[in-house]
This record gives structure tokens, sequence and C-alpha cells, in this order.
């Protein structure tokens, strides 16, 4: 172990890994806990906020273009928080005592993947950088409470079972998300269940008007994840709040 002025001080917050209370705080979403939805400003982002909201819990909407996230927290009685995936500048304020995180924004764009390097790169900053970076900056806040719930919204356009499908870097993100999901897991308190969730093909502007789900369906096992009980399961990959394969 290194000397005291070596410490990490965010790991520094950690109790045990091993110390495992998860089954002290079923029902631990009853109490107030409060939740950020990054993307939450439109499609699935925010049906997930909305949903959060009625399931009892406070809910900052994250969104790049503030004056949208705004309208949207005037809209579902939510909060607004500027977040930019690719500007950790803008972490520190929308994390603060969060102990229900939700990943959700995303990038798409056609063509190969060597075709924009400056793509590939915004892709992994939204899709793996940025959530680790909130990941690692809640855990505080998660320990001191307890309790603390993370939630990729990945894709199986990012599974090698499902064949790695979508335009760019899509599913090199989406993949790479799905690991960090299952690590994650591995290196946080067992109170703490974080899972990845793939919402299906949904009515978005990424999805298209012809997809075959709503916003409101794509978000159920997102905020089921949100929410789930001391006994839920973590480390996982789900949809319609059943197991999917890596």
């Amino acid at each position: 172990m290194g000397r005291a002025a070596d410490r990490d001080p965010v790991l520094d917050h950690f109790t045990d890994p091993g110390d495992d209370r998860a089954g002290d705080f079923e029902g631990e979403v009853e109490r107030m806990q409060t939740a950020l939805v990054t993307g939450a400003n439109r499609g699935i982002g925010k049906a997930i906020a909305s949903a959060l909201l009625h399931a009892g819990l406070e809910v900052r909407v994250g969104a790049r273009d503030l004056a949208e996230g705004e309208a949207v927290a005037a809209e579902i009685g939510a909060q607004a928080m500027a977040l930019d995936l690719t500007d950790p500048q803008t972490f520190h304020d929308a994390i603060t005592d969060v102990t229900v995180l939700v990943n959700n924004a995303g990038v798409l764009w056609d063509g190969g993947v060597f075709d924009d390097p400056g793509r590939f790169e915004e892709t992994l900053q939204v899709s793996v950088n940025g959530p680790y970076a909130l990941i690692r900056a809640a855990l505080p806040a998660m320990t001191a409470a307890g309790y603390g719930r993370v939630v990729n919204v990945s894709s199986d356009w990012g599974s090698f079972t499902q064949g790695l499908g979508g335009g760019g870097a899509y599913a090199i993100g989406k993949a790479a998300m799905n690991a960090l999901t299952v690590i994650a897991d591995r290196d946080t308190p067992d109170f703490i269940k974080i899972n990845s969730m793939c919402p299906g093909w949904v009515q978005t502007r990424m999805g298209g008007a012809d997809a075959t789900r709503s916003p409101e369906e794509a978000a159920d096992t997102a905020v089921w994840l949100a929410t789930l009980p001391g006994d839920g399961p973590s480390g996982g990959f789900f949809r319609d709040r059943e197991p999917l394969s890596w």
C-alpha cells in the first residue's frame, strides 16, 4: 500500500469491496435518491427521467444544450444540468450527490470506422470515457449512502454474439461500454448495482420513425435497473428485463 499522500481521494471513499451490504438496502429507492440521466433532453433519456420522477426519485436532466434541458426539466418537474460528455469540465456539478446514474447519451454516424478519426474519438468519449468518469465521480456519494445504481444504455449492436452492428464506431463504443459494466461491477462494493441494457429499436431521432418501440417502452428496463432492490442483479446485460448475451 502506498503512502497516505499517494492515495486517490476518490478511492479513499470506498468501503471494502468485499463488504456485501446489498441485503440491507432492499426498498431503499423509497427514500429520496438523486438520479442523473445523461442525454435526457429528448427520446429515451427524457422517458427515463420522467419515469424515475414518477418512481419517487429526484432527477437531474443532463443535456449538452442547457436550454433544451431546461425546457424538458420544466415539463416533467426535474432539474436541468449542463452536461457535455465531450467536456469533462461540465461533470462536477451534475454528478454531485448522485446515487443513481443512467449513462444514456450516445453517438451514431454513418460511414466506415476509419473515415473520421475525430468522430471515432467523440464516440469513445461519449460511450466509454465519459461514463467511466461519471461513475468514478459518483462513487463517493454512493458509498457514503451505502446505495448506488448505474445503468449503461448500450445496444445489442455492441454484442459480439449479435454481430456488432451500426455505422462508424458505434459498435466499438457500445462493446466497450459493456466491458466497462462488467469490470466496474467487479471493482465496486456489492451495494452498487451496475448493469447494461439494450432499449431495442426506438422511435427517436437516432432510431427513426419506422422503429418499433416508443421511448416509454424502451425506458422500462432502464428504470427497472435504476430502482433494483438490494438483491437485484449486477454486472449483467438486459433487454425487456431479461438477460442478453454479450
